[in-house]
């Protein structure tokens, strides 16, 4: 990352098929990470709310964050930054 920017941020995201998102990094790094393993192996009734595929759609980016509703889901950036979830 540069040192022109120490704080990691996302500063776009696109939607691509199903639960995949196209996550691009403030230092020109580019993620495809896939949340449905994740939202199906999760035994928590409110996690498991996002496979509906238009709530899961309606995420957003909040200070270089991805969220969804007031953060009912959200991902640890460095995670993300590797593709995990």
């Amino acid at each position: 990352m540069s040192t022109d920017s120490p704080v990691l941020e996302i500063i776009r995201v696109q939607h691509l098929v199903q639960y995949e998102l196209k996550l691009e990094f403030n230092d020109g790094t580019e993620r495809i990470v896939d949340f449905q393993p994740f939202l199906e192996n999760s035994k928590n009734p409110l996690i498991r709310l996002y496979l509906d595929p238009e709530r899961f759609a309606n995420f957003r980016l909040d200070y270089g964050d991805l969220v969804w509703d007031d953060y009912g889901l959200c991902f640890p950036i460095a995670d993300l930054y590797e593709g995990r979830v």
